[in-house]
């Protein structure tokens, strides 16, 4: 109950094949990863940002 078959994931494959012909699912999948890239360099950059001013204040505070 709740996970995905092997019938279940064909049937979505045959769906996306006919909706989305098969010269645009590559450049779908192409899109997701580079989003995905991006995010990830986000949550990053933005983790690095909340961590820097911890450090600048501990060194401000004599």
């Amino acid at each position: 109950m709740g996970g995905l078959g092997t019938t279940e994931i064909v049937i979505i494959a045959v769906v996306a094949l006919i909706l989305f012909g098969p010269s645009k699912i590559p450049e779908f999948a192409k899109q997701c990863g580079r989003a995905m890239n991006m995010f990830k360099k986000g949550l990053k950059e933005g983790i690095e940002d909340d961590e820097a001013p911890k450090k600048d204040e501990s060194v401000k505070k004599p």
